[in-house]
C-alpha cells in the first residue's frame, strides 16, 4: 500500500468517525438517542483525533 493511499484511508476514517460522533452528539442533544452513554460519544471523538494524529505522523515523519 502506498503512502498516499494509506493517508487517504486514514483521512477518510477520521471523517467518518468525526461525523458519527457529531451526529450521535446532536441526536442525543435532541433527545432521540438518550439511551447512549456519553462515553460512546467520547470514544468516537477521541478515535477521530487519534486517526488524525496518526495520519499527520504518517505523512510527515514516516518515510517508508
Amino acid at each position: 500500500m502506498s503512502q498516499s493511499s494509506l493517508n487517504r484511508k486514514l483521512t477518510q476514517a477520521f471523517g467518518i468517525l468525526l461525523g458519527i460522533g457529531i451526529a450521535i452528539w446532536v441526536l442525543r442533544g435532541f433527545g432521540i438517542l438518550t439511551f447512549l452513554p456519553g462515553g460512546i460519544i467520547w470514544l468516537f471523538l477521541l478515535g477521530a483525533i487519534a486517526l488524525l494524529i496518526i495520519s499527520f505522523a504518517q505523512r510527515t515523519w514516516w518515510r517508508f
